[in-house]
């Protein structure tokens, strides 16, 4: 039992020096040097530690006040879950985009596979489109009308 609380404990410090505090050297700290990552940027690319750190960069670059907010976490062996909220504002280049001044909030829930006190592995699935929307980058759509949802019932 103290394994699982101590992976939540580890994710939940993860959250705040990599994000929160924008600690970099925490990357190095907290990950193997052959830690893998899905779903942090484009969903069919995996992300070694090199290619992390700069998705992390750029993203504080970014949004350099972003505040991650851990809601839940699970823990389970030698995986922890965590599903968080994020809130920003677009005061840098991000994806070609130049700043908008434009806050944005998005969720997401991670899972990462922790052995030996480091991070090895790890998925991410956050809402992107939701944050392109936000800043202006991407149009809004409306997935379903209330007219349409009227229907339906």
């Amino acid at each position: 039992m103290q394994q699982k609380q101590d992976n939540a404990e580890f994710i939940r410090h993860w959250f705040e020096e990599v994000w929160n505090k924008g600690r970099m050297d925490a990357i190095d700290e907290m990950a193997s040097a052959d830690a893998v990552g899905h779903g942090q940027a484009e969903h069919a690319v995996d992300l070694g530690l090199v290619e992390f750190k700069q998705f992390a960069r750029s993203l504080r670059i970014a949004f350099p006040d972003i505040h991650v907010t851990i809601h839940d976490t699970l823990a389970q062996g030698d995986r922890v879950v965590a599903r968080w909220s994020a809130n920003m504002t677009h005061t840098g280049p991000f994806l070609g985009i130049s700043a908008t001044g434009r806050k944005a909030t998005v969720t997401g829930i991670s899972i990462q596979r922790i052995v030996g006190g480091k991070i090895v592995e790890g998925w991410d699935n956050w809402d992107q489109l939701g944050l392109l929307v936000q800043i202006g980058a991407a149009p809004a759509v409306q997935f379903a009308s209330e007219k349409t949802i009227a229907k339906a019932s």
